[in-house]
Parts: C-alpha cells; structure tokens; sequence
C-alpha cells in the first residue's frame, strides 16, 4: 500500500473542488457540448422536484457552465440520447455509457424479496403488465395517463395512485425509461425504444462494478474516504469498496492519504493530488443543496467545516434559517447560506435571508464577488431584480443592494 506523508485540509478542499468542476477549467467545450461534458466527468447530476428556485439539475449545471440553458439538459436526454435518468445516489442524471454498469441493480430489483414489493403485488396484481402493455401500444405516457382510483388523494409514495407506483417500479426495474420530461413531467418508454443499440448491455462482473464505482465516485469527489465513496452511487456494498481499494493501492492507481488531522483514511489518485497546491480564484458561486459537492453533509462538515441541513423537510416553526437555503461558496470556504425566493411574474429574486458564518471577515473582497453572482443568478431564475429582507450581519446590506444593482449594469454593457 502506498502511503502519501499527508496533506492539510485546505489541500483537500481544493482537490474536492477541481473535482466538482467549480474551479476554471481548460475546456474548450460551449453550450450543449460543455453540459455533456460536465455530465459525462461528474457521473451523476442529481434531479429534484423543488422550484421555489430554478430545479437542482439545472441549477448545478449553470453553476459549471456559463452557458447553460435548460433546453440543453432536455436535448442531451430526449433528442441526442447522451443522458439517462436513474438511481445513483438519487435519481439522477447519468452518462448514457454508463447504463450498463446500473443493470446489476436493475435485476436485483427484478427479484424481489421486499416485504412491501410482494405486498403490493399481492394487492395490485397484473397492473404491471397492464401498464406495460399500455405503452408497449399506445407509446410513452405519463402518471397523468393513467386515471386515479375514486376518491385517491395526491401524496407521498406510498399515498401514488397504484398505476403511477406501477410505473416507478418498472422503471426501477429498468423494463422502462425515461424518454423525456415535458413541463418537468416523466414520459415513461419502453427501455427497447429510448435505449440506443449502441449501447453496451453486458452485465459488468462484481470485480468490473467495483472498479466502475470507485473510479467513478473519485472522478467527481476528488478525494474521499471509503463511505463517501460508497455513498456516492449506492451500486456496491462497501465490503467489495473495500476489496476493490485495496487492489487498486496495490496496483498503485490509488494512494491512501491522510488528511490533516481528520480520523480516517481517504483514498485520492496520485495525479489528481497534485491539483491541490493549484490557487483557487476570487470567485463566488452559489450552490443548490443537491450540489454533488455538498451532498454529503458530513464531508463537508469536516472538509469546509460547513454544518448544513436542507430545512424545507422541518416544518416552519423549527426551522434555523429557511425553506431552501443555498451555501455560497467563495474562493475554496462555504461562507455563507443564502434563503431566496425567485418571483417570476414580477421580475423579483428575493432574498428573505443571507447568513454570513461566524468567524468571516472578508467581506471587502467577496461582497463584489458575492453580488456579481447574485445578478447572474436572479437572471438565470428569470428576474431582473434583487431584494433583500434579511443579512447577518446587518451591517453590510446597503453595500450590497448597490453592488448588486451594478453588477446588474455591468452585465447589460
């Protein structure tokens, strides 16, 4: 096993960011051609339903290209057949050339063996094979295709109307995909018609899955420790991680790191190590929750000492910031969480609250950072405004408002 003497957390931070692809990168790639290859090197965009703001998915593409328009996510999926959707760590966009290293997961669904699955079968019967049949005829359709039993009530998973959880199961199970979103709905296809015939079908073995797994979730991580690494796709057990890491220390395509004087191992490729000692530009960037670099909570609680928990889950009253608050990031620190509300009709972006962390003094030289990100984002959210409620500390809310109402400026010139 090779053995790094160690790296500080501020290395790792930065490692974490070429990773995520939040730092400039060379890439020469524009519009549509920069969102498949950002897809194609995270391995995973995550999609949420969510639109107080502009949706997860797009919100974490426009943050790494300048460029971005949603029609561009819509093409690679419904025309180019670039992407698919499914379950790595959430549901997600993937690289389509990755589809073959899912159907492990897709069979183990097949199976069975669920309580709740044999219950629901039991209950439901053919419905399955009736709703395929349905497509197989009629072509792609949606949850709204299918009418509700009388008197069902819209909820939560387990509230679906049962044509709309038979739907989901098939596409678990990989007998469907998803064609195309139209107005964010899923247009459900048989897998034989979206899929392109090009595309490798070959069940991986155990040892090529764990490999897939690993590298991919270093790919966007950067550097990780076994759990993250896990916990990026949920498509191995850690056990084989763990088996597979150890072959990949010996073959020397992976070093084992210490990082500062955090506990645990984490696990880097040598080349990539080096992007650590890289300066990161004075640039702010606003993150969603589902942001593959905040994702997991944990890792940036010790990496950026950033404790984050999306609080649109926790009912009102318990709440410590907001509904849907966004980390701000700036140069390689999590400075700040930022609760905005995009008023679509009237043009508004408000912020009902921006939180500055204990401890940040720099607000000299991110504030024009901060506001020049902010006029981008109220445009991307489509508003030509910004309104501010609520900053802590207070103090810097005036400089603020101006430097956003230049940005807005500058930006027109």
């Amino acid at each position: 096993m090779k053995t790094t003497q160690g790296i500080s957390v501020e290395q790792a931070r930065r490692i974490a960011l070429q990773a995520q692809r939040l730092v400039e990168t060379d890439s020469r790639a524009k519009g549509k051609a920069a969102v498949a290859e950002t897809i194609d090197h995270l391995g995973y965009v995550q999609i949420d339903t969510i639109s107080v703001v502009e949706r997860a998915h797009h919100h974490t593409l426009w943050t790494r290209c300048p460029e971005y328009d949603p029609l561009h996510l819509h093409d690679l999926q419904a025309i180019d057949k670039h992407v698919f959707e499914y379950w790595a760590h959430a549901v997600a966009y993937l690289p389509m050339t990755d589809y073959r290293y899912y159907i492990p997961r897709m069979e183990r669904l097949r199976e069975g063996g669920q309580a709740w699955f044999e219950r629901w079968v039991a209950e439901h019967g053919n419905l399955c094979d009736n709703v395929l049949e349905r497509i197989r005829v009629e072509g792609a359709l949606s949850s709204k295709d299918f009418d509700s039993p009388p008197g069902a009530k819209r909820g939560t998973w387990w509230d679906w109307k049962p044509a709309k959880r038979a739907l989901e199961i098939l596409f678990r199970q990989g007998h469907l995909m998803i064609g195309e979103r139209r107005n964010f709905q899923k247009m459900y296809d048989l897998t034989e018609r979206v899929l392109p015939r090009t595309v490798k079908t070959t069940r991986p073995t155990n040892e090529e899955l764990a490999r897939f797994h690993i590298r991919r979730a270093l790919g966007g991580l950067g550097i990780a420790r076994i759990r993250e690494i896990r916990d990026a796709f949920h498509i191995v057990d850690q056990a084989s991680i763990a088996a597979t890491l150890n072959e990949l220390l010996s073959e020397g395509e992976l070093h084992a790191v210490r990082v500062g004087d955090l506990p645990d191992t984490y696990y880097s490729a040598p080349s990539v190590l080096e992007s650590g000692n890289r300066p990161i530009p004075d640039r702010a960037r606003i993150l969603s929750p589902f942001d593959g670099l905040v994702i997991q909570r944990e890792r940036i609680k010790r990496l950026f000492g950033f404790e984050y928990t999306i609080e649109c889950y926790v009912p009102a009253a318990k709440r410590t910031y907001g509904y849907f608050v966004l980390p701000v990031l700036w140069k390689d620190r999590l400075i700040a969480r930022l609760d905005p509300k995009a008023d679509r009709k009237r043009g508004i972006l408000f912020v009902k609250g921006l939180w500055f962390e204990p401890g940040f003094e720099a607000f000299e030289a991110a504030l024009p950072d901060l506001a020049e990100v902010l006029a981008r984002y109220a445009r991307f959210n489509g508003c030509e405004n910004v309104e501010f409620a609520k900053i802590d500390p207070a103090g810097h809310k005036r400089r603020l408002k101006s430097l956003v109402r230049r940005a807005f400026i500058a930006s027109d010139r």
